[in-house]
């Protein structure tokens, strides 16, 4: 088998296109593993280190802090995990520009409902895995930013 270089400007792509499709993660505080719940991810194509979530204020979630989120694509070709910090989002825009119905369903009050919480996951490290390069990588911030200077040298391919 041949080694692929692989860009990592198109692995990010791939990995954002990915998670647009299908935008359903599992999502842990590092203070609580072990009480991970499935979220919707809120994307803005504009805004490549942060993605969105809204909840309740009485879930364990609002606590907040360190956190880290386990995403397969539709059709297992790209697997991640990534870490990140989660932080209470107070931007109304932001919250105008990511309701949906789906979210509305979930809140009697609508948008000023008082258990609403919508938080920001500003992103850190992220492994990714894409099963058509055979490539996994352990980086710092290849969700945003030119991260080429960070990118690993030579990357071990293992067929199983």
């Amino acid at each position: 088998m041949h080694h692929n270089e692989a860009d990592p400007e198109e692995l990010k792509q791939k990995f954002w296109k990915a998670l647009a499709d299908s935008p359903f993660v599992f999502l842990e505080r590092k203070a609580e593993p072990g009480e991970g719940v499935v979220m919707t991810a809120k994307l803005d194509p504009d805004a490549n280190s942060a993605i969105w979530f809204f909840t309740q204020r009485s879930n364990s979630l609002a606590q907040m802090g360190e956190a880290v989120c386990t995403f397969a694509s539709k059709g297992h070709d790209v697997f991640a995990r990534f870490d990140g910090r989660l932080s209470e989002e107070t931007s109304r825009e932001r919250l105008d520009k990511e309701w949906d119905r789906i979210t509305a369903a979930w809140f009697d009050g609508g948008k000023d409902d008082p258990n609403l919480l919508m938080l920001r996951m500003d992103l850190g490290e992220a492994q990714i895995w894409d099963s058509d390069l055979g490539l996994y990588y352990n980086t710092k911030m290849i969700l945003g930013g030119d991260v080429r200077d960070q990118m690993p040298k030579h990357t071990a391919e293992v067929q199983l």
